[in-house]
């Protein structure tokens, strides 16, 4: 049965993300409805969809619709839905916010995750937005000398840090809402390229503070100090949306394009959201 209502692209001033309204995401999308949503997805860096009242099967259904599931590792999935991470904190919580610093999702993987999709269930009257960093925008604001530079390096990423058995999950207390699951397999090694190539032809820098540990073929120094001009300059308030929350909203973001930070703020509240990810390519 065809959509009952138009799709509707409503993008944010300079194109990056952008509200889709106009569909019921609880079904099944016709084709060509999917393929402007996808287009949309890959133009805007980061989509959401208010009033989308899904249960698990429909958040998994819907998230099929854009590739195979991802490989979420270090985090308890649902009880009997092994592709649904629960990202909760509760009211009297004391643990630091999950994913609260710059990142992209499993960037340290050998296939990183193309897509997040995060389904809001219990939103606090306060706090709890995320921040989105376009790292087209970056990319493309970067003097042309250091562009020329970084062209054909490559970036060294781990989950050793949050993850790893001496990393700061390991040690932290007071986490309630979600377990945690850290181990030695975390502190592998991948190296991907630090530029991006994109779907649509687009270039993107391909680094993020929490997994990225330098730059191959660079000295410690001079590694940290090429990261920390990139990370200043790609984190700049020019090139970062914040996104703010509703019940029911689900959002979409291309861990190949940005990187995001889910800020806290709500102290004293619960928040609820269901994560799943869509697989990857390596990348080029």
């Amino acid at each position: 049965m065809a959509q009952s209502n138009p799709l509707k692209v409503t993008a944010n001033t300079g194109d990056f993300g952008a509200e889709i309204t106009g569909l019921d995401l609880s079904r099944p999308l016709p084709p060509e409805t999917l393929e402007a949503v996808k287009a949309a997805f890959v133009r805007h860096g980061v989509v959401w969809f208010p009033d989308q009242p899904l249960d698990h099967d429909q958040l998994e259904a819907f998230t099929l619709q854009f590739g195979a599931f991802g490989h979420d590792p270090y985090i308890a999935p649902l009880a009997e839905r092994p592709h649904i991470v629960e990202v909760r904190r509760e009211p009297d919580e004391n643990a630091t916010v999950f994913g609260g610093a710059w990142h992209s999702d499993w960037s340290f993987q050998e296939t990183p995750p193309a897509a997040t999709v995060l389904h809001a269930k219990v939103v606090p009257p306060v706090g709890g937005d995320t921040l989105y960093a376009d790292g087209v925008a970056a990319y493309e604001a970067l003097d042309p000398a250091l562009r020329s530079t970084i062209e054909t390096l490559k970036a060294v990423h781990s989950a050793a840090r949050p993850y790893g058995t001496k990393g700061f999950y390991a040690g932290e207390e007071g986490r309630k809402g979600m377990t945690i699951l850290p181990s030695a397999e975390a502190e592998k090694t991948f190296a991907h390229p630090l530029v991006r190539n994109l779907v649509d032809g687009r270039k993107a820098l391909f680094i993020n503070p929490v997994y990225t540990l330098g730059v191959e073929g660079l000295d410690e120094a001079d590694s940290s100090a090429m990261l920390g001009t990139l990370f200043a300059h790609m984190l700049d308030d020019r090139f970062v949306y914040r996104h703010r929350w509703a019940p029911d909203m689900l959002t979409m973001w291309d861990n190949r394009r940005l990187t995001h930070n889910a800020t806290g703020g709500y102290d004293g509240h619960l928040r609820l959201m269901h994560r799943t990810t869509v697989a990857g390519e390596r990348p080029v």
